[in-house]
């Protein structure tokens, strides 16, 4: 009797509270989940709806200190239309309409005399106040319904990243940028149902999925901040040196976050409409392919001292050129230097030099290498349209493909996988996976953070700390005679000068160049990678005059900024 007793107990209690879970789980459904609809709902009772208010995920930045800001929102608002089949003495009408809000009078008129239509809209994106005076008029044939649309508080910060959204056909959605490539998680579909607890288990096992149906929003990994100085810099510098672009990447190279990302000129996808040409929306960094010059030396300088061909202080005689299958490689002075060390190949940026280091280590360990760095393979950032690097040349048999290479010519490559490579010589040797979103909130309350794989190691620790101290030792002695050495802080950096190829005549423009700048500090334990380069720059040749000023003062704001604390 005892024991049935106590069965019964705990049958009632365990009924008790599942029933409690179910109410708890129905109020957390009703009062969170949908809660936007019944607020929806609930303004409907006072304000005319025509069709379904428009409802989509928010994109976010983060603050240095975690805290999260919107940089893709939705804004309220109003629509005004008439229905000419109700509406009586137009022009009377507009009279009123127009002491209240601008309307065009020939274009309200054409409208409020369509007898044979019931619903036309005179004004958008009406403000709130705005919306009730119209409404309070109450004229029978005019209204207002409340209606929302995207909005990017701001403005043309980090557009290339965000994207935009449009129209293609009757489907309106992402269209470049996170919007796009976060589509079926940004989405709202009013009663549409997904498991969720099947994607949300999938997403955590295999990483935050771009193509979950799951309804959520995005948190990047960008730092407004830093983002805000970043596009100020590239506005500055484009503008001084009248080139026909200027972009930036800043980069943990440990984790791979990037923290800033954009290029110059930009758009503001609040206004997106008036642009001339569709080629601004795209994102260069990620869907464009260069020739970047000398910045790739560090990686073919790694190589040779990983692999023990060289060493810091291996010497070779320069006498200013060399050739490769009749083909003649030239120092950026063609100036004979006689013999010279690995760290001068580095600070006077020698052609020559880095086709030495190539010839000693040979086609195929040359190749396996820069294969090792990840050139021969997409990046995987969750941006849409990554184009892939030009480097199928390095399968050649002939010496000149990789000869050239050895000093970043002959082959393209995207800024992003440039970056990471090279962040690769910052870190330790470890090739990390760039990305740009955070972590993914779900409309339900759970999140998952970026899964990501930090564990290739392509590079010996002792390898990338050598090629760490001849690069710092080009900022403390040699870029600008050494005055640009800051006493208490360790940075290494590496400038590019690259030929622009002609598309249309072959070979190289012998007018046009591309312009590139790397650097990370503190250099033996980076907080922070500095990406830039600059297309096509009128008044100087060379990358070492042109992007230098900038680095150092995006070096200078980081330090500040984020109150790195001196290595030295």
């Amino acid at each position: 009797m005892k024991f049935n007793y106590l069965r019964r107990i705990r049958i009632i209690s365990i009924s008790v509270f599942g029933f409690a879970l179910i109410l708890i789980g129905r109020l957390y459904i009703l009062q969170v989940v949908h809660s936007g609809l019944y607020k929806d709902k609930a303004d409907r009772q006072y304000v005319s709806t025509a069709k379904g208010i428009f409802d989509r995920g928010v994109i976010f930045f983060q603050n240095k200190d975690g805290t999260l800001v919107s940089a893709a929102t939705l804004e309220s608002g109003f629509t005004v239309t008439v229905n000419p089949q109700v509406l009586k003495e137009p022009e009377t009408v507009y009279q009123k309409l127009n002491e209240i809000i601008p309307v065009a009078h020939d274009a309200f008129i054409a409208k409020a005399v369509k007898k044979n239509d019931s619903y036309e809209e005179v004004a958008q994106r009406v403000d709130t106040e705005t919306g009730q005076k119209i409404d309070a008029l109450n004229i029978p044939g005019l209204k207002v319904y409340k209606e929302r649309w995207r909005f990017y508080p701001g403005g043309s910060s980090a557009a290339h990243i965000i994207g935009i959204l449009g129209y293609k056909g009757d489907d309106f959605a992402g269209r470049y940028g996170l919007e796009r490539q976060f589509e079926p998680m940004l989405k709202r579909t009013e009663g549409a149902y997904t498991n969720f607890f099947a994607q949300i288990f999938s997403d955590i096992k295999s990483g935050v999925s771009k193509t979950s149906s799951v309804e959520a929003d995005v948190v990047t990994t960008i730092e407004p901040t830093t983002q805000s100085f970043l596009e100020g810099l590239l506005a500055s510098t484009t503008e001084k040196w009248k080139s026909d672009m200027t972009g930036g990447i800043i980069i943990n190279p440990k984790t791979g976050e990037i923290l800033a990302m954009e290029t110059y000129p930009t758009f503001d996808p609040n206004n997106f409409q008036k642009e001339k040409s569709v080629s601004i929306f795209g994102n260069p960094l990620v869907e464009n392919v260069y020739e970047l010059g000398s910045i790739i030396k560090p990686l073919t300088i790694s190589a040779g001292i990983d692999t023990g061909v060289i060493t810091a202080t291996s010497t070779f005689y320069d006498k200013g050129y060399v050739v490769v299958n009749n083909k003649k490689i030239s120092d950026f002075d063609e100036k004979e230097r006689g013999m010279v060390s690995m760290q001068d190949v580095l600070s006077q940026s020698l052609n020559v030099g880095a086709a030495h280091v190539q010839s000693l280590l040979g086609n195929i360990r040359f190749t396996d290498y820069m294969y090792a760095f990840g050139l021969n393979e997409k990046t995987g950032i969750e941006l849409p349209n990554e184009a892939r690097n030009l480097v199928d040349n390095l399968k050649s048999s002939r010496d000149i493909e990789h000869a050239t290479a050895s000093f970043g010519q002959g082959i393209a490559l995207t800024p992003i996988s440039a970056v990471r490579a090279l962040s690769a010589v910052a870190n330790g040797g470890m090739l990390v996976e760039p990305h740009i979103v955070k972590k993914i909130n779900y409309k339900l309350g759970f999140s998952t953070d970026t899964a990501t794989n930090n564990s290739r190691v392509v590079l010996k620790r002792e390898t990338t700390d050598e090629v760490s101290r001849m690069l710092t030792y080009s900022v403390d002695h040699v870029l600008a005679g050494g005055t640009l050495r800051i006493p208490n802080y360790s940075i290494a950096a590496k400038t590019g000068t690259a030929q622009i190829p002609n598309l249309q005549s072959g070979g190289y423009y012998t007018d046009r160049f591309l312009h590139s700048f790397i650097g990370y500090f503190p250099s033996y334990d980076p907080k922070f990678f500095i990406f830039l380069y600059m297309v096509n720059p009128h008044g100087a040749r060379y990358g070492s005059e042109t992007l230098t000023a900038p680095f150092m003062e995006m070096v200078k704001f980081l330090i500040n900024y984020y109150e790195v604390a001196p290595d030295r």
